[in-house]
């Protein structure tokens, strides 16, 4: 009897716990701000690499800036969804990743063990299309060392860097160019011949530029311009300029440019009109106006990387100089190629300044989730005339003249006009701006 039982015993099932293997993608997350796409960048990682979570997996370019994108799994890539240049979908995947996941299955002697892996097998014949090996180079470089690249119509992948870890200078692309680099692959000819005409695509921020200003200009605009005599600001700017100087280490900056004016300015006369401060919702079903409490004031900002407007956060509670630092934080950053995808979102109107560059006046398109833009041209010295003891006599003046935009869907001339003439009313006589100020 006790021998039956024992030739039974080895009939029934059990259950055992070992490692299987899920391949799991990896979508591009919302990145904000209404971005339905991105462009592909750069690849930092090739199928058969393994990644810890936060690794850097790829860096994209969305109409605002461009974002690395991280890893939130451990494991090994196993298929890449696009060439660099290609087009992202948001909450489409941008990578296979195979994870290790420890799970419990029921063995059953009468299926193959490889059952469980059958999947990952099957998949492997849809990884990645079969790149050379420029492809797999991971290439290290600022996005403005690759706009030179694209100018010269370089395959960045084909440049040796010599920079720190391999990263690619804006020397390595000019060593290229005058042929001091050798190159696995000939510079394709008509862009070496004098006087052929030479398609170029748009680099990231062309692109971006590209369908934001299209779809801007579908608003209907109207235009208004005003001159401002700028004496007074101009000395209360040295004024404050001189006590920074005898302020050394106190502030990260020892002197001012007039835009921390501008902004505060600005911002001071948005709480009498905060309808300019306002953005169209609901535009193509019920349209309405979500008035905004935040001063987040766009500043057109010309980078390496091409024209950029990040927003000095909450002016509205700030002084001068807390201004001032932020714009200096923001300077230094676009300089670097720093510009985050926050320092470019939620922006409720926009300032910009082509005075430093040249020009007087010119016709600012408004970024499409503002209802006004106002722009600043260069200082001048010009003669006015002005009453001096009982005599009208021509004087110098120091003139600067604005000129604004705005959406004519929701917003009328007037309007308009009495905020620039409140705004300019401050700048004029900086002491009733300062008198204002809580």
């Amino acid at each position: 009897m006790l021998r039956g039982i024992i030739r039974l015993a080895p009939k029934r099932s059990f259950f055992t716990s070992r490692h299987c293997y899920a391949i799991t993608p990896f979508n591009l997350a919302d990145i904000g701000e209404g971005i339905s796409e991105v462009e592909l960048i750069q690849w930092f990682v090739k199928p058969g690499d393994t990644v810890e979570e936060f690794s850097k997996i790829c860096e994209v370019q969305s109409d605002k800036a461009a974002v690395e994108i991280s890893s939130r799994y451990e494991g090994k890539i196993l298929k890449l969804y696009h060439e660099v240049g290609g087009i992202a979908k948001v909450g489409a995947p941008l990578v296979d990743i195979e994870t290790d996941d420890a799970v419990e299955t029921q063995a059953q002697p009468e299926k193959p063990a490889t059952k469980a892996s059958a999947s990952p097998t099957a998949a492997a014949p849809e990884a990645p299309v079969v790149r050379t090996d420029l492809t797999d180079k991971q290439t290290f470089a600022t996005p403005a060392v690759r706009r030179i690249a694209k100018e010269n119509n370089i395959d960045i992948r084909q440049v040796t860097g010599t920079g720190p870890q391999g990263r690619i200078l804006k020397g390595d692309i000019l060593a290229f160019v005058n042929g001091e680099q050798a190159s696995p692959a000939s510079v394709p000819a008509k862009t070496a011949s004098v006087g052929q005409d030479i398609t170029k695509a748009l680099t990231p921020i062309q692109k971006a530029m590209f369908k934001s200003m299209t779809k801007s200009l579908a608003i209907p605009h109207f235009g208004f311009s005003d001159e401002i005599q700028i004496d007074a600001m101009a000395k209360f700017r040295a004024e404050i300029n001189s006590y920074l100087k005898n302020s050394k280490g106190k502030y990260s900056f020892e002197k001012i440019s007039y835009m921390p004016i501008f902004l505060k300015a600005m911002s001071q006369a948005l709480l009498d009109f905060p309808i300019l401060n306002a953005q169209v919702i609901n535009a193509d079903t019920t349209p309405a106006l979500l008035y905004r409490h935040s001063h987040n004031i766009g500043i057109a900002m010309d980078t390496p990387q091409g024209l950029i407007v990040p927003n000095v956060k909450n002016v509205q509670d700030k002084s001068i100089l807390e201004i001032a630092a932020d714009l200096e934080v923001l300077k230094n950053k676009g300089k670097a190629g720093q510009i985050s995808n926050a320092d470019l979102q939620n922006g409720t109107i926009t300032l910009s300044n082509v005075g430093n560059i040249g020009g007087t006046t010119l016709h600012p398109v408004l970024v499409a989730s503002e209802v006004c833009i106002g722009a600043i041209g260069k200082v001048q010295r010009l003669p006015r005339f002005e009453t001096v003891n009982g005599v009208e006599t021509v004087v110098s003046k120091q003139i600067i003249n604005v000129s604004f935009n705005a959406d004519h869907r929701v917003i009328d001339g007037a309007t308009v006009a009495r905020f620039v003439q409140l705004w300019k009313n401050y700048l004029e006589h900086p002491n009733i701006l300062t008198a204002n100020l809580k």
